[in-house]
């Protein structure tokens, strides 16, 4: 839960200054649909990695080695890096596509239905893959850890998946056009 409320914590907070991009992935595909500039996502990638470091510090400064150690992103027990990949980009498509589609019909219902999409994924995969969906949360934890082993995975899944959700947006928005 503790992922899913923060995330409704910082859309509380912060939403209302860059509209939600706290997640590589998401900022991609907000990109690509032409909601931020290129040059704007540069920056705010760069400010969410540089906020999950941060994070990291804190954790690292407040209790630590072994703490930031413990939140490193990595595949469960028996889960291979190319299945983790595929499982990170299935479950990062699926975040997108909510992200996308409540944040353009339901924009007053985004900063519910996406923390809790959030915990549902966090469920459904957390033992399976560590459950990243975010590059930046991976990067600040592994970075101040020390262990960069496996994450590209969590760079990789999580955009490729972004790219992946912002496809299945795209065909779901043509399908609610009206023919001419």
């Amino acid at each position: 839960f503790s992922f899913g409320l923060g995330l409704m914590a910082a859309i509380a907070a912060f939403g209302h200054i860059s509209g939600g991009h706290f997640n590589p992935a998401v900022t991609i595909a907000m990109v690509l649909d032409k909601r931020t500039t290129p040059v704007e996502a540069v920056g705010y990638i760069v400010a969410q990695i540089v906020g999950a470091i941060a994070a990291a510090a804190v954790v690292l400064i407040t209790i630590n080695q072994a703490a930031v150690t413990a939140g490193i992103t990595k595949p469960g027990a028996g889960i291979t890096d190319v299945s983790a990949v595929i499982l990170e980009s299935v479950f990062t498509a699926i975040f997108l596509v909510v992200i996308l589609t409540t944040s353009k019909r339901a924009g007053s219902l985004a900063a519910i239905f996406i923390p809790l999409t959030l915990v549902a994924i966090h469920f459904a995969i957390a033992t399976v893959t560590g459950s990243s969906v975010n590059p930046a949360r991976s990067i600040g934890s592994a970075l101040v850890g020390g262990d960069l082993t496996g994450l590209w995975i969590y760079i990789v899944g999580p955009t490729i998946g972004g790219i992946i959700g912002y496809g299945v947006f795209r065909l779901m928005e043509r399908t609610d056009e009206p023919a001419a």
